[in-house]
Order: structure tokens, then sequence, then C-alpha cells
């Protein structure tokens, strides 16, 4: 498989261990059969992609969301699946999080779209990420009992 990416910075690194070529969005969005998206929510993110973005890729692309649900302008996407413009779209993080969509008609719509995938936020439930999450919850537990200040508390 080719491998393309985009990043604020080149990573040399990345390119000499994978092979991958690092490209703008632009030309990211237009060579890709896939384009899985892996950012952390933030200004410069948000809504990262959206109508234009979405009608620079091929007619014959995916697009696969599981970093966060607001970088993808949910509305855009959903006209952009309609009007055929993608192939299709996998989606385990949503703009309006908990809720699959913003609006209830567009939640009834994704879900009724033979061209998309919707999971239940569950990207990182792998068995090593899932005993983490026990473990520092058995330390907080453990902290707690003894009469300390937990690890992980919330002020």
């Amino acid at each position: 498989m080719k491998i393309i990416y985009t990043n604020p910075e080149r990573n040399k690194k990345l390119e000499k261990m994978t092979g991958a070529k690092f490209r703008s969005i632009d030309s990211l969005l237009k060579e890709s059969d896939f384009v899985s998206l892996h950012v952390p929510l933030l200004k410069t993110t948000h809504h990262l992609i959206g109508a234009k973005q979405l009608r620079l890729m091929k007619p014959t692309a995916f697009l696969i969301n599981t970093s966060r649900g607001p970088v993808v302008d949910e509305k855009a996407l959903i006209q952009s699946l309609r009007h055929r413009e993608i192939a299709g779209a996998g989606l385990d993080v949503y703009e309006c999080e908990p809720m699959i969509a913003c609006n209830p008609k567009q939640i009834k719509e994704l879900r009724s779209m033979k061209n998309v995938v919707l999971t239940p936020h569950t990207a990182s439930a792998t068995i090593e990420a899932r005993q983490a999450m026990s473990l520092v919850a058995a330390k907080n537990i453990l902290a707690f009992v003894r009469g300390k200040i937990p690890p992980n508390s919330v002020k």
C-alpha cells in the first residue's frame, strides 16, 4: 500500500521507517483512496474536513474518522455522501457525541446509508488499552482506600 500523510511539520523519521510520502492536505485528499484522520481536536482542526475538502476527494474514496467528531463537518459529510461525492465513510466519533449527529433527521439518515459504517467510539478498545485503564482505576481506588490522593483525581 502506498502511504501518504500530511502534518504541520514533515516527519523524515516516519518517512524513512515506513516509506510514507508527505503531501499538503489538498494533495492528500485528491490522491487518497482512504483518508484516515488522526488529529486532536484544536481550534485549527475543528471542521478540518468540510465541504471544500470533501469535494477534493475522489468519488471512489472513503473517509475514516476515529480521532474526534468535530474534526469533520457532519452536515457537509452527509451532503457529500448523499450526492455520492465520496464513496463512503467510517465513523467512530461524532460531532455532537454522544449523539450520532447533531440533528435527529441526520441521525436517521446516517444510520440508513448503505455507504456508512458507524461504531460506538471503540477505536481504543484494544485489550492493551482496556488493561491499562483497569490498572489506572485500581491504582486510584487503592490510593483512596489508603487515605492518599488518587493519582488521577480531578480537582
